[in-house]
């Protein structure tokens, strides 16, 4: 195009070339032209010709002939590399600061609030207090209250294990028309050794590349990842996008920095070492047209491939196969507030970018997310088909993962509950309620978790050495409960993870399911981990380490 205008072609922009301003980020939208600041000669427009109006183009340079001193042509890679450059510290910034500045009721960059504080001392201090003096007055107390909390996520999963039967998917019809653009946004940090997976999984995606956007977003010191995916030869429609180094260093912020140059309708994040399901892009197109508009999610299951690799790969397995395929599918088909997963959710572009994006201070931005749209008037929905990730296998990795996904829930509920009553009016009282169960109960029930053993012995030794006739109803009820909330939950968990899952994923599992009351211990300890590190550390992100699939 240049030769036939004979116009000076483009090829790439110095940093210093471009000049920052407020609507600078809509050519990373639609690269057409940027203004260039040459050191030595006068500035130049570069303009990215359409072909359909190349003619008229050259129509108004025979009639202008003035223009050629002042136009250039360019690439769109070009002005969107130059543009990024250029807004880089700017858009981190904004990454940073603008949930906290637009909607700070939802930004998790202040732990506790003045008045949280004031109650969690004056309850927590005379509470512990209490418990160290005087156990025999608080037990009795803390002991009903557990338990039925217990029970409560007791029932919850049996409800989704009666459900899962029930259920039965159907198929969305096809949609007319063309189809839209599509961003992918994949967070990476330190993952050279699963580059060439990762990318050779990008391209079996069933999505015209014309129309797709995806976004390879990695922090600017990160040199391993970087080259790692330079070598891969990207096609066009991969870009890196290098986000500078700015504390806090999160995979949130990342995903925040680079939803500022989004260009799909829709959107949707994969980890480094997912291997998302070539048809998933389809599905989630076709739902999100048969779906009304205040469905602004959709979250596809997520399915463990390592499971024979170690009891704790195969319980984690477990785990995933009951929350992604029986519990959140019953939450989404009550209308109720859905804790996404941390990949694999399929966005509406415009929402998203409209309730702010991720929170980059909450180390869990992924239950964070959806919640906070549910407040905001939307929901969530679940699709079919899946994407494949390994779990850890070794108890280090385990444990520093889990860690920081109990921080992330306690720092989602500490945000949540700023306003209770205004939280209530927005989510109405049983989603409120599922709330303070999936979050708040989790967090407790996995804290407080090795005293349900402590009150079943006691309550044991307790009808072991009174006469039947002498014992209270209150206490055989509770150690009735107790027992069911022991074994029945160690069962509901172990029956709902194996009723969704396929005979294949049953082979792997084998019988390590019997492993489970020893991963809700370490689950336990994890937990109290996850409460030290809120107060010392309460935005640092622990990295899970991956590796490629063999």
């Amino acid at each position: 195009m240049a030769r036939l205008l004979r116009l000076p072609f483009i090829e790439s922009m110095p940093a210093e070339a471009v000049i920052d301003t407020d609507t600078l980020d809509t050519q990373l939208h639609r690269p057409i032209t940027v203004r260039v600041h040459h050191r030595r000669e006068a500035p130049q427009v570069a303009v990215v010709p359409e072909a359909a109006r190349l003619a008229d183009l050259a129509a108004a340079l025979i009639n202008q002939p003035m223009l050629r001193r002042d136009l250039a042509i360019t690439t769109p890679s070009a002005i969107r590399a130059a543009v990024w450059h250029t807004g880089a510290q700017r858009r981190v910034r904004q990454a940073i600061s603008s949930l906290f500045d637009d909607l700070p009721r939802f930004s998790a960059r202040t732990v506790l609030t003045g008045s949280q504080g004031f109650l969690a001392g004056m309850f927590l201090s005379p509470f512990l207090a209490a418990l160290l003096i005087a156990p025999e007055l608080v037990l009795p107390v803390l002991h009903p209250v557990l338990s039925y909390l217990y029970l409560a996520s007791l029932l919850l999963r049996i409800r989704a294990l009666t459900y899962r039967r029930r259920k039965r998917y159907r198929e969305p019809p096809p949609v007319p028309g063309p189809l839209p653009c599509y961003t992918v946004l994949v967070a990476l940090y330190r993952e050279a050794t699963v580059a060439e997976q990762l990318v050779r999984c990008l391209k079996r995606l069933d999505w015209p590349p014309s129309l797709l956007d995806i976004k390879l977003v990695c922090e600017a010191d990160d040199e391993d990842t970087i080259t790692a995916l330079q070598a891969q030869m990207l096609p066009r429609h991969m870009e890196i996008i290098e986000v500078p180094p700015a504390h806090p260093r999160t995979k949130p912020k990342a995903l925040t920095y680079a939803l500022s140059g989004a260009r799909g309708e829709y959107l949707v994040i994969y980890d480094a070492e997912d291997r998302p399901h070539p048809g998933q892009l389809q599905e989630a197109h076709k739902r999100f047209c048969d779906l009304p508009p205040d469905v602004a999610c959709l979250q596809a299951p997520l399915i463990i491939t390592n499971a024979r690799s170690s009891w704790l790969s195969a319980i984690f397995s477990l785990e995933y196969s009951s929350l992604f395929r029986g519990l959140l599918p019953m939450l989404s088909q009550y209308r109720m507030p859905m804790p996404l997963g941390g990949t694999s959710n399929h966005f509406r572009t415009q929402v998203l970018k409209e309730v702010g994006g991720w929170d980059p201070f909450n180390v869990t931005e992924d239950a964070d997310l959806g919640l906070r749209l549910f407040r905001l008037g939307y929901r969530a929905d679940v699709l079919r088909r899946q994407t494949l990730e390994d779990a850890p296998i070794s108890a280090k990795i385990w444990m520093g993962q889990r860690t920081r996904w109990f921080k992330g829930w306690a720092q989602t509920w500490l945000v949540m509950m700023r306003q209770p009553r205004g939280l209530v009016r927005e989510m109405g009282l049983g989603a409120c309620l599922i709330f303070h169960l999936m979050i708040g109960g989790m967090l407790l029930s996995s804290l407080l978790h090795p005293l349900i053993f402590v009150f079943l012995a006691q309550g044991a030794a307790a009808m072991m050495e009174a006469p039947a006739g002498s014992i209270p109803v209150s206490v055989i009820w509770l150690f009735f409960v107790d027992t069911v909330n022991i074994f029945g939950s160690y069962l509901i968990f172990v029956a709902l993870g194996v009723s969704t899952m396929t005979e294949h994923e049953k082979r792997l599992l084998g019988p390590r399911w019997m492993a489970v009351p020893l991963y809700w211990m370490m689950t336990s300890i994890a937990a109290w981990r996850a409460i030290i590190e809120l107060r010392v550390r309460p935005f640092f992100w622990k990295k899970t380490p991956h590796q490629p699939v063999k």
